[in-house]
């Protein structure tokens, strides 16, 4: 049957099914409908609508599926969606489950059961050695259906995933699925969503405590709130990190801690602890032997709490990382934390030698005199912590910093020093003690004065020319620190892939699945893009935005010639942005050849778009989920989630675990991210208004994003008694801050804020990195252009050939601007910078550019080439794109990047 045959009634289908007609993967019923009929989206997907009237035939289908023979091997998927179900149709459902061989997943999304139903399924879920993952939604199973399930799963053997989302379990489920985990071995993935977070202290308690390799997710909204998540444990990168739990669940937590062998990385930032959990935490610290990082900033602890964690580093011979800023301890507290770390005589031996990074203090830390003895102390005996953090005191007086300073004058093991937000770093006396303690301590790598008095008066800079490192914080942004942070709205998700991967397929796919249950049927089917529209469109990069709740998530599919493009540095994600990457392989080696690819070309197209990413990108910060094939390979450069998701790009239905994924995720990313000022938020939707009352313009000049500041932004207004050079500084930062979290993109030359990076990707740069001027141009062919030339060459190249149509790229943008902006994205080159009429160089203009094979200008028998061979330093994790080698040849003099003839003389 063709694929995109529709089905117009159920009889039909069901006939179709008793005569083999059909070749299913996925099968999705759709019951309490206005009509009933059926959409066979491909040729092995298929929807069903099932309205009240005509319920009958949902057990007809049921039947009919277990009992076709062809069907029966190829069945792999089946959601249910609105489903009231009685014990004849799940008697009915067993059948059909017990005769396929190959139904991996199940979905039940709003679905009904009573209690005698649930006992029948579980009693098929015992004996199923084949479904691998159960997913329910918003059905209401309660903590008896949870109670039901656990004691299906304590016989199962093959379920590897449970999703459980907005069903009411409570504590009493979570205590039955507890028992199950305990007895569970094969389970590799649980998800819980629950109206109470209570819910996670048993589920996450059990995994701990019995060493399960199992990913948990709890997440929990009370009352009507935004959900939001309470514990994640990822066995691929050891990491447990609690959002939000109660004090007795954290004890629970902590004691399961003891003799776990699983968690290398615990997170409990922004929980609320007591000095009852610390002292569990001794316990912890005293006994496992695997913790190697752990985060409680901003944990409420105090003295007493802080006096266990410090007697458990006593004993602690694993630990590497401690995070313990934020919280509400005195100098005592200091005291007690820096003992295990210090030597008090000659003869005595440091207590602790395996915690190599520290971080204290706070607004509510108060080190006072005491704390700062032992600070003083631990860093003039101290022979193992590397990094040492003291964040936003506001106790330490300048002296005091000097003396930090000067007791560093012997110290050679701290390499990393961070003093970010301490109001003592202040005063010329402080400057000259540090630049005084540099000269003495060569072994000093970094010193953080973020945020600092001596940063804003701007005298950091000597400092760290002295230390061979750039400003590392962005020293305009420190104009804003008086206005308030918030949690990011918007995520970035960058598609890879080759040519003909289905990325593009994907894509709508998943924009369907997003809206699928708001759109009318026959919106979700059809074509999301105009054909002609579609036709004379560029291969440049295409974005498409979508909204989930408050979170907008735009999606980058890197289309085109991407290995040409000197664009990611302007477009990339940079550090702390919220950003994943999809990398899409296709399992065939050609699109119209059937023929499989092997395992080795599709671990050879992930290590070439490994490579591509980190070729392109800032290295990661933050280790996450590695893959276990490229884990040790890629180790500090990327963050994989260790999932493949095998789909077939045209249905919605078979990509809707792959969205399920991407929203969840991009939930996530934005809660780990740091945050941003809440005034870019607010700016967001006060470009889109503007966009909406200046008939939808793509591009803002300069001189109206200042207007727009003047009139609808009362932090970046200019007051009678405001330096308006302050204020503008002011203005570029807030810019620069949206163009690294993607919402738009800025130049600050030629003066020009880019608000729909769809258009700018996908119909300006699409065509510029694809400009052949040489053929256009009068010049001779040595490289050189006019500006007036070039701009002459734009304006007939960027014009739209179809009436009505295009991009109406200088509707927006001047001929002139867009020569600075490939000046900036170093498309073209200044022969001279300092001569305003300067001839320009266009490196993709040169016979050997844009990737061809190289053409040697002399082939005679007694000449020999001599050239320099470049490659990367670390050509295991990147490599050099074609788009290289034009900067390159601009960059480098001229003789020492030509080619050489050398004329051999014959004897």
């Amino acid at each position: 049957m063709a694929s995109d045959q529709n089905l117009r009634d159920l009889q039909s289908v069901l006939h179709a099914i008793r005569s083999e007609g059909l070749n299913l993967h996925n099968v999705s019923f759709y019951l309490s409908q206005p009509t009933s009929g059926c959409y066979q989206e491909t040729e092995n997907t298929m929807n069903v609508n099932i309205s009240k009237d005509s319920l009958p035939h949902f057990s007809h289908l049921l039947t009919s599926l277990g009992t076709a023979e062809n069907i029966k091997s190829s069945l792999r998927n089946l959601e249910f969606h609105r489903v009231q179900w009685e014990l004849q149709q799940i008697l009915n459902l067993g059948v059909l489950l017990e005769n396929s061989s190959n139904i991996k997943q199940l979905l039940f999304r709003r679905n009904r059961f009573s209690t005698e139903c649930l006992s029948e399924f579980s009693a098929i879920l015992k004996r199923n050695k084949v479904i691998k993952e159960i997913m329910f939604s918003e059905s209401a199973i309660g903590y008896v259906g949870a109670g039901i399930l656990a004691s299906a799963l304590k016989v199962n053997e093959s379920l590897e995933e449970l999703q459980i989302w907005e069903d009411s379990i409570r504590s009493k489920g979570a205590e039955e699925l507890s028992k199950m985990i305990e007895v569970n071995s094969t389970l590799k993935l649980l998800t819980i969503f629950d109206s109470n977070s209570l819910t996670a202290t048993p589920l996450i308690s059990a995994v701990l405590a019995r060493n399960r390799a199992m990913e948990v997710h709890v997440w929990s909204g009370l009352n009507g709130e935004r959900s939001s998540k309470v514990v994640e444990f990822v066995p691929e990168n050891s990491t447990l990190r609690i959002y939000r739990l109660d004090l007795a669940g954290a004890c629970r937590v902590a004691c399961a801690l003891g003799w776990n062998s699983t968690v290398k990385s615990l997170d409990m930032t922004g929980v609320r602890l007591k000095s009852r959990w610390a002292k569990e935490f001794r316990w912890v610290l005293e006994q496992n032997k695997i913790l190697k990082e752990v985060n409680l900033s901003k944990s409420c602890l105090k003295d007493k709490g802080v006096v266990y964690v410090a007697a458990g580093l006593f004993k602690n011979q694993s630990l590497e990382s401690l995070n313990i800023d934020g919280n509400w301890f005195s100098g005592v507290g200091v005291e007690h934390l820096l003992c295990p770390l210090t030597r008090f005589s000659a003869l005595q031996c440091q207590a602790n030698i395996t915690l190599k990074s520290l971080t204290f203090g706070g607004g509510r830390t108060k080190i006072g005199r005491d704390g700062l003895a032992a600070i003083l102390q631990m860093l003039t005996t101290n022979e193992s912590v590397t990094r040492l953090g003291i964040y936003e005191d506001e106790s330490l007086k300048p002296d005091d910093i000097v003396k930090i300073f000067r007791s560093l004058e012997r110290n050679v093991s701290l390499r990393h020093l961070s003093l970010q937000g301490c109001k003592g770093v202040q005063g010329e006396l402080v400057l000259q003690t540090i630049v005084e303690t540099l000269r003495v301590n060569p072994w000093i790598e970094n010193i953080d004065l973020s945020r600092t008095p001596l940063q804003s008066s701007g005298k950091t800079d000597g400092i760290y020319q002295r230390l061979g490192q750039s400003e590392k914080t962005e020293p305009q942004m420190d104009l804003l620190k008086d206005m308030p942070f918030t949690v990011p709205k918007s995520c970035r998700v960058f598609f890879c892939g080759q040519e003909h991967a289905g990325k593009t397929t994907l894509c709508n796919s998943i924009s369907q699945n997003f809206s699928f249950s708001k759109a009318p049927y026959m919106e979700q089917v059809k074509t999301l893009v105009n054909p002609v529209e579609q036709a004379i469109r560029t291969n440049g990069m295409k974005i498409r935005t979508l909204k989930d709740e408050d979170t907008k998530i735009s999606i980058w599919n890197l289309a085109g010639q991407h290995e040409f493009y000197s664009l990611h540095d302007l477009l990339f994600p940079g550090h702390g942005s919220a950003s994943v990457f999809f990398i899409a392989s296709s399992l065939f080696r050609k699109p119209n050849n059937r023929e499989p690819k092997t395992a080795a070309e599709i671990e050879e197209d992930l290590q070439y778009w490994l490579r591509f990413i980190v070729s392109n990108s800032r290295r990661a910060v933050q280790q996450c989920m590695l893959p276990n094939g490229l884990r040790e390979k890629f180790q500090g450069f990327v963050d994989f989630y260790p999932t493949v998701f095998t789909v077939d790009a045209r249905s919605s239905a078979s990509v809707s675990k792959l969205t399920h994924h991407l929203r969840k995720t991009s939930k996530t990313i934005l809660q780990r991210v740091p945050r941003v000022y809440q005034l870019c938020n607010d700016l967001i939707q006060i470009l889109s208004d503007w966009r909406s009352d200046n008939h939808n313009k793509p591009a803002m000049k300069w001189k109206e994003f200042d207007e727009l500041c003047q009139i609808k932004v009362p932090p970046l207004r200019v007051s009678r008694h405001d330096n308006k050079a302050k204020v503008e500084q002011r203005r570029r930062a807030i810019a620069t801050c949206l163009h690294h979290m993607g919402e738009i993109i800025y130049f600050d030359e030629p003066g020009c804020l880019i608000l729909d990076c769809e258009w700018f990707c996908g119909d300006v740069l699409g065509q510029l990195i694809r400009l052949d001027v040489r053929r256009q141009s009068s010049m001779e062919n040595n490289g050189f252009i006019s500006r007036k030339e070039l701009e002459k060459i734009l304006r007939g190249n960027l014009k739209s050939q179809i009436p009505g149509m295009g991009s109406k790229v200088f509707e927006n943008l001047e001929a002139s601007d867009l020569v600075r902006m490939m000046l900036k994205l170093e498309l073209c080159y200044e022969q001279d910078p300092s001569d305003p009429n300067s001839l320009l160089l266009i490196p993709l203009i040169l016979e050997e550019g844009r990737g061809k094979p190289q053409r040697w200008q002399l082939s005679t028998s007694d000449c020999l080439y001599a050239g320099r061979h470049l490659e990367c330093d670390d050509s295991s994790h990147m490599f050099i794109t074609p788009g290289f080698f034009p900067r390159l040849q601009a960059r480098i003099p001229l003789l020492s990047f030509t080619f050489l003839c050398l004329h051999l003389h014959h004897s």
